[in-house]
């Protein structure tokens, strides 16, 4: 059947429905068949629709505006033309939901029985309304996540024939089973229990050089417990764990059982571009210009990564890891410079850094904690160090912060006391823009140095914020104050002039509200980790957050990461700017609506922080 057999009135309606969600991803034949069931009816405004109404089915706005009231009048959503609800499946969900027009109405109605026979028959259509904003988002991001080289699993690629020894074993006789087997590592075991690692650079680097005797045992020179990942991981967490942790050879397990072993020459086979040779490469750089020309390549990796579908949040575990091995060798070469440190110390990175959340186009927010002994006068060389690292990021593409939160600002290069003092002061005496300022030193990770001096702090923090509820409720203000960009109607809202007309800001009005509303509900519970995901999967289980909440959160945190990560690949490809602004308008129509579900997520958590910790405030 095709159109030209359908009555004009008949063919408007399927014109309509068929650029309306899910209608949109039926067949023709579908949509002519069920356009025959479809009743149209007008309403005028005030029109309530609720437990009491007879007819059930599925209610699409064709022209006209409906809003969603909870049993206690809360508005729980707008809808306009093109938008649909189901008062029964709303009603099953949340009973005392009802719907009410705000404006004179024009609806159709599909009847329960047609509707739910085509959710029987086409799994897409049924899944759009199986389950809440959050799971049609993971269902989004996972689509975006495709089957490419790095997310094939490891076992696709590592090798199985494992050259092993046992504990009880010399060194002379390690060395000529390598020798023999011709492999450039080999692993310690056990009763078939995995016990260390033995590469041919530990039999140079702690044999050979430090003189050891060759009937020493194996134990004395493996690394012990090494890291290791399941068989059924990507090649891209394999990379990300060497990449993070500067790995030639990564055992592969089940259990405490090693199955197989994955080299750094597996990764160049499976691609080429490997950032782990970054990293390998920067530990060796002489000085802050080599490292610039050695990240060239970062912006290509980005769109590779983001063309196999590689999952945003593992691409910016790696991008940090990058910005790491960076700001460590900088540090490294800045001590050659100035001599060791007089005492010691913790360089510490702040915000996405120290989240583990970095894409390109990231500036530097980083500190220094020094140790309670240091005198005033070996003061001078923290602040030279802080200077030749924080220019050679600058450099190498980390640009310096605009708000000065680097350790070359005196306030921000404290000794461990210090840095407490100051905790007591913001966490007792401040101001909303003060509040604003110092949040994101609340996103703590010690980069380089002595970590104990960062744990210290951190803990200080913790203590502090959790004893504050007022300070607790001055964050949750500075939280709320970039909503989302979307209105009445849901419709986005987008600047209307200047540079970013027409657009909204991914990173400031989605991504942002969410990692900070997670850091605030973190930082009440006491909970110690820094990257988001790991905060929610910590609050869920600490039933400080329903894993309902968690889940929608997490979600949603998602699919922004993924959008964002394909804009910035499409920018690297047209070679415009870097930039977290989107003009919903040249995205498709399913892209714009998850994008509304995202948002929609962020607007409802802010609800719940405003009731968590400013009610009873004003």
């Amino acid at each position: 059947m095709n159109t030209q057999s359908l009555s004009p009135e008949l063919s408007a309606i399927v014109d309509f429905i068929r650029q309306t969600l899910p209608f949109s991803a039926l067949p023709d034949t579908e949509l002519h068949d069920l356009v025959r069931s479809i009743e149209i009816t007008y309403y005028r405004n005030g029109q309530v629709f609720d437990d009491r109404t007879r007819e059930q089915g599925l209610r699409i706005v064709r022209s006209g505006a409906v809003e969603l009231r909870g049993q206690d009048g809360d508005l729980l959503d707008r809808l306009g033309e093109g938008e649909n609800f189901n008062l029964h499946g709303l009603i099953a969900a949340d009973p005392g939901v009802r719907a009410i027009l705000i404006e004179d109405s024009l609806l159709y109605f599909l009847p329960q029985a047609e509707y739910q026979e085509l959710r029987k028959r086409h799994r897409d259509f049924d899944r759009f309304f199986n389950g809440q904003r959050s799971r049609r988002l993971f269902r989004a991001t996972r689509s975006m996540v495709s089957n490419g080289t790095m997310t094939r699993p490891v076992r696709t690629l590592m090798t199985r024939d494992l050259v092993s020894i046992h504990s009880s074993a010399t060194i002379r006789e390690l060395a000529q089973l390598m020798s023999e087997q011709r492999v450039s590592s080999a692993l310690v075991l056990e009763e078939e229990r995995l016990l260390g690692i033995i590469t041919d650079r530990d039999l140079r680097t702690r044999v050979l050089a430090a003189g050891l005797d060759g009937n020493a045992g194996v134990q004395e020179i493996m690394t012990p417990e090494p890291i290791s990942l399941g068989e059924s991981a990507t090649l891209f967490d394999a990379m990300l764990l060497m990449t993070q942790h500067g790995l030639h050879h990564l055992p592969v397990v089940e259990g405490q059982q090693p199955v197989g072993i994955l080299t750094t020459s597996d990764l160049i086979v499976a691609r080429q571009d490997d950032p782990v040779y970054i990293v390998q490469r920067l530990s060796r750089a002489t000085s802050a210009g080599e490292i610039h020309q050695m990240l060239e390549d970062v912006p290509r990796f980005l769109m590779h990564w983001s063309d196999d579908g590689v999952p945003a949040d593992q691409v910016s575990h790696v991008l940090t890891a990058i910005s790491d091995a960076v700001t460590r060798r900088l540090i490294v070469l800045a001590e050659d410079t100035l001599g060791p440190a007089p005492v010691p110390y913790c360089w510490v990175g702040f915000g996405s850094q120290a989240r583990g959340e970095q894409l390109l186009n990231a500036d530097q927010d980083n500190a220094l904690i020094i140790s309670d002994e240091a005198t005033a006068q070996q003061l001078p060389w923290f602040e030279a160090m802080a200077k030749q690292v924080s220019d050679g990021l600058d450099l190498c593409g980390y640009v310096y912060c605009k708000g000065n939160i680097m350790a070359t600002n005196p306030d921000l290069r404290r000794s461990v006391s210090e840095w407490q003092a100051a905790v007591d002061r913001w966490t007792t005496s401040f101001t909303p823009r003060h509040v604003m300022e110092v949040s994101i030193v609340f996103d703590i990770r010690a980069i380089h140095g002595d970590p104990q001096l960062a744990t210290q702090v951190q803990q200080h923090m913790l203590r502090r914020v959790q004893a504050s509820s007022i300070f607790q409720a001055a964050l949750a203000g500075n939280v709320l104050g970039d909503t989302p960009p979307i209105g009445i109607f849901r419709r986005f809202v987008v600047e209307h002039n200047g540079q970013h007309k027409d657009t909204l800001n991914l990173k400031k009005r989605g991504l942002l509200p969410i990692v900070e509303m997670v850091r605030l509900h973190a930082l009440a519970a006491g909970i110690s980790s820094v990257n988001t995901l790991e905060r929610l999967q910590e609050l869920a289980r600490s039933k400080r957050m329903t894993r309902y909440d968690s889940r929608n959160l997490a979600d949603a945190l998602r699919f922004l990461m993924q959008v964002r990560l394909q804009i910035q690949a499409a920018q690297i490809r047209e070679s415009k700017p870097l930039s977290n602004h989107v003009n919903p308008r040249e995205l498709p129509k399913l892209a714009r609506e998850q994008l509304r579900d995202a948002f929609k997520i962020v607007d409802n958590a802010q609800r719940s922080v405003r009731l968590t910790y400013l009610q009873g405030m004003r």
